[in-house]
């Protein structure tokens, strides 16, 4: 069969989308996945010829009492115009949406051809993008059990957030240290802002780094595109040992060398951290819709395998003492993996498969 996947504009949206078309493609399926212009979608499907790609113009809802509303349908047309022809000639059996904006354009494009449409969501609790595009859609998918009550009526299953095949095999401890320069006698904590970074998260570990003067650690820090020289400079002024580079695409050693986490609780990167039973320290990004990245990071600090730290409340002791307090005990380090193993999605991308293909047949 085939299907089509509208998976653009963040990583968070991105990389699920990636591993459910990797799910499909070994049931001998056809996949075409829409991606925006974003910068990161085009480094993310460098060298994945095994996919067709379809940039569509990125949307995102204003208030309705905007002006930038007039923009925003101009764009929408922009976008749902190119989805109704190439899925036209694609003739998917189905549709699915990995949530925002950017999935509303494809999944209305499926649904005027009469096909199953699906939107997944894999946050705690929905943005607006995914209440509407619950409406156009045959099924609801969650990331979250908790989730559900947000969409009232609509069908929803519960599949867990697909984490992609490149990071599905751990590698062993020393030989990921290995491959980025690192020592294995240090407790390694990672940081990590998502697919563009975190200003906030990077600043706020510049001015923890003085409180962990003797503390057995290195840094490996992801900073985004901008505080790669900043954040250099600081953990050679503290004479801390560390790997800081923009992004990483070779996230599965990223993971495996970690022993901490410091990072924000996008659903796609809990999932991925869940999987490595990787105990955190979550700083949920303040400004995300609906305040889902709080609601996320709730959920894995009652289960015990985080930590929540609110942004506005960090500074340099604060977070500073939990990272050496963490650091320098291992076995709650353990208890806290432990437990975050127990929220991983399992086969998520198997399970939207099957749910894809049982509607489409």
């Amino acid at each position: 069969m085939k299907f089509a996947i509208a998976g653009g504009g963040t990583g968070g949206h991105l990389f699920p989308a990636l591993a459910v078309g990797e799910a499909l493609l070994d049931r001998g399926h056809e996949v075409l996945i829409f991606i925006s212009e974003k910068e990161v979608d085009a480094l993310a499907t460098t060298g994945r010829a095994e996919f067709r790609f379809e940039t569509l113009p990125g949307v995102g809802m204003p208030k309705l009492l905007s002006p930038a509303v007039l923009t925003f349908l101009k764009r929408f047309n922009a976008s749902l115009s190119p989805c109704r022809k190439i899925l036209a000639g694609f003739q998917p059996n189905a549709v699915l949406g990995m949530g925002g904006f950017t999935s509303t354009p494809p999944i209305l494009a499926g649904k005027l051809r009469g096909v199953p449409t699906f939107v997944h969501e894999s946050n705690a609790i929905p943005g607006k993008a995914n209440k509407l595009n619950a409406r156009l859609v045959s099924v609801v998918l969650l990331g979250f059990a908790e989730c559900r009550k947000h969409f009232g009526s609509a069908r929803c299953e519960v599949v867990g957030t697909p984490v992609r095949r490149s990071l599905i095999q751990k590698k062993p401890r020393s030989e990921a240290l290995a491959a980025l320069g690192l020592k294995d006698d240090l407790v390694t904590i990672l940081v990590m802002g998502g697919s563009q970074g975190a200003r906030g998260i990077n600043e706020s570990v510049t001015r923890a780094l003085p409180a962990l003067e003797g503390t057995p650690v290195q840094f490996l820090h992801l900073t985004g595109p901008q505080d790669e020289a900043m954040m250099v400079a600081h953990y050679r002024r503290e004479h801390i040992p560390a790997h800081v580079a923009p992004f990483c695409h070779a996230m599965e050693d990223v993971y495996s060398a970690a022993d901490l986490v410091i990072a924000r609780s996008g659903a796609a990167s809990l999932a991925e951290l869940a999987h490595f039973g990787l105990p955190s320290i979550l700083v949920p990004y303040p400004h995300a819709a609906e305040d889902h990245q709080t609601r996320n990071a709730e959920i894995f600090a009652r289960a015990g395998a985080a930590e929540m730290l609110p942004e506005e409340a960090i500074t340099g002791d604060t977070l500073g003492a939990k990272m050496r307090a963490l650091a320098t005990n291992r076995d709650i380090l353990k208890k806290m993996g432990a437990e975050a193993e127990r929220l991983a999605p399992g086969d998520a991308a198997g399970r939207v498969a099957d749910v894809l293909e049982r509607y489409a047949r």
